[in-house]
């Protein structure tokens, strides 16, 4: 990673509050970092301009804002779509401030650290635009092969757990085990290989298989799964432009399946495939209303052969944007940095740590590479936050009073 990571304000400054945490606005902290390279991100040096050029008013109404959340109240979907018009660097860091003040009021200073591994790759059923494991149109170099053994999947969670992620998501292409064949075993083989690393690791299982029916989703809730991956991708009207193999609705259907066993649900969506702003707020205030605990935000990393592999990658600024409504939208859910970051963000990765990210996955994505863990903990160090367990919804404040 190319930013200098000691430019952050660590601990020791005097800048930072007793708790350790940088307190100075948004924008000091850019200008504190060496000019940014120009990048295929088309950032520019001067980037970092001071803030004390926007209105005044844009950085009341948004202190407001952010003490309104924090106080309990929600924003409605006007408010929220008064947010995504926001333009201009200066605005975008102000808008991260809130963000990162509500993120730190509600779910502290810690961030929920997770890795996830692909247990069987490619040939899948479903045509989703932007996935390189789909029969429909196979990514270039995209991996196909079937379940792994449940000795490799131990060993990939043994390592997980070595470079300090407190989840283990096993992910797997298809639309889902309530499809599969009655002569299938896989289910089953999944559910005894979360069984073994519950008993012999140190990292909490999660899983990420499709679809599933409310037999099966008590099924993973008595193997140990207190976690779930299901994705909504998008917002119900962006929905059918990027799948038609399986309805938005399907994915909702699920997702209730899974709380109503009594597991958590990690269910967030992708940005960058085209959607509009509408699409993006529509999406969050989804999220909202299921009451999913965790929100993995993916950036969309174009893949050669798919039907978005021409996209354009989103502009980082735009993704911080994203990433600080989503915050203001969902001020008590785990915010994840997904897939992507790398790739969109760049030199700006920590920014999205104090424009309200407060999770990340570490390690390498499903068909992607990521950076090497090591480099993650000391990002996380140099923002003086810490690597664990984030706090479920509600937790934080409760822990407050």
């Amino acid at each position: 990673m190319n930013m200098h990571l000691d430019l952050f304000v660590g601990g020791n400054s005097p800048d930072a509050d007793r708790s350790g945490t940088d307190v100075r606005p948004l924008a000091a902290i850019m200008m504190v970092q060496t000019p940014l390279r120009q990048s295929d991100n088309s950032l520019h040096p001067d980037t970092a301009n001071s803030s004390a050029s926007v209105p005044t008013s844009v950085r009341d109404w948004l202190n407001a804002l952010a003490q309104r959340i924090i106080a309990g109240d929600r924003i409605n979907r006007e408010e929220a779509l008064k947010l995504t018009q926001i333009e201009g660097q200066d605005n975008i860091l102000l808008l991260c401030e809130a963000a990162d003040q509500v993120r730190q009021a509600c779910c502290g200073n810690t961030v929920d650290l997770c890795s996830i591994v692909n247990i069987k790759s490619g040939s899948c059923s479903e045509n989703c635009g932007f996935c390189a494991q789909s029969a429909h149109h196979p990514g270039k170099d995209s991996p196909i092969y079937g379940l792994k053994s449940p000795e490799e999947i131990l060993a990939q969670a043994k390592a997980a757990d070595a470079a300090g992620a407190k989840r283990f998501c096993l992910v797997s292409q298809g639309r889902g085990p309530k499809y599969q064949s009655p002569k299938s075993t896989e289910f089953e083989q999944i559910l005894e290989t979360v069984q073994r690393i519950i008993s012999e690791t140190g990292i909490k299982p999660c899983c990420a298989l499709g679809e599933v029916t409310p037999e099966q989703a008590q099924a993973l809730k008595e193997a140990g799964v207190t976690r779930y991956n299901h994705n909504l991708e998008a917002s119900e009207n962006f929905f059918p432009e990027i799948v038609t193999t399986h309805r938005w609705r399907d994915r909702v259907e699920t997702i209730k399946h899974l709380k109503a066993a009594g597991i958590q649900a990690c269910t967030g969506g992708i940005l960058g495939m085209g959607e509009t702003w509408e699409d993006r707020v529509d999406l969050a205030l989804a999220l909202r209303e299921l009451e999913v605990e965790s929100v993995p935000l993916n950036l969309l990393n174009p893949r050669q052969g798919t039907p978005l592999g021409e996209q354009t990658k989103l502009d980082p600024y735009q993704a911080l944007k994203a990433i600080a409504i989503f915050r203001l939208i969902l001020p008590e859910q785990i915010i994840r940095y997904a897939g992507g970051r790398e790739a969109v963000m760049g030199e700006l990765q920590a920014l999205g740590l104090k424009a309200g990210i407060n999770a990340m996955l570490i390690g390498h994505y499903l068909t992607t590479l990521g950076q090497p863990p090591e480099h993650d903990h000391a990002m996380l160090e140099s923002l003086c936050l810490t690597g664990g367990e984030a706090p479920l919804p509600g937790e934080h404040q409760s822990q407050q009073v």
